[in-house]
């Protein structure tokens, strides 16, 4: 059951970000904006799809990659609601968007600054949704290639937190300062 419910999480969440981009879009908003500013962006694709073929294979039962560090149903349980809120919380967070979700940044046509619902808790709630599943992921799995892949997630959402903020500090100055004041970067 766990296995199922790590590649469901996969696809519920591809699924939401292309339902969200093609609502914007029939609203005439383009909202993938992944790799206009940073080229280096399109290194991620081919290991998102490694990450994808790892949770797909072990669900699945295709040939796999990566050797198990250990076995724990609980720790698979505790993943699994990991799972669970690090969707709920990319729900909230796409909800809480509105019209201004973007997948990259977006300096041109921003959006306004949403600093409520989800962004009341968080200044970064859909990347803490991902650290989320990521960690669920691999308490599903846990295997080498998993904890490779949910320590460079870190460091990457980071990464695109810290760039992101820049372009944040730009496009809205004193606002974005006042709300980084009141709200946590993650949790």
């Amino acid at each position: 059951m766990q296995k199922y419910i790590a590649a469901i999480t996969i696809v519920l969440l591809i699924t939401m970000v292309i339902i969200r981009s093609v609502q914007l879009r029939m609203l005439g908003i383009k909202a993938f904006k992944f790799g206009e500013m940073d080229k280096k962006d399109f290194f991620i694709p081919p290991f998102a799809l490694l990450l994808f073929y790892v949770i797909f294979s072990n669900a699945f039962n295709w040939p796999r990659l990566g050797m198990k560090l250990f076995q724990s149903e609980f720790v698979g349980w505790i993943g699994v609601a990991l799972c669970f809120v690090g969707l709920f919380l990319f729900l909230y967070s796409v909800i809480s968007f509105g019209k201004s979700f973007r997948v990259g940044i977006d300096e041109d046509d921003p959006g306004t600054l949403v600093t409520t619902g989800a962004f009341a808790l968080s200044r970064n709630p859909i990347y803490t949704a991902f650290a989320l599943v990521l960690l669920g992921e691999f308490c599903i799995y846990p295997n080498w290639i998993l904890l490779v892949y949910l320590i460079a997630g870190f460091w990457l959402f980071n990464r695109q937190v810290l760039l992101e903020e820049q372009s944040l500090l730009k496009i809205y100055g004193e606002a974005y300062k006042q709300y980084c004041k009141k709200v946590r970067r993650y949790l």
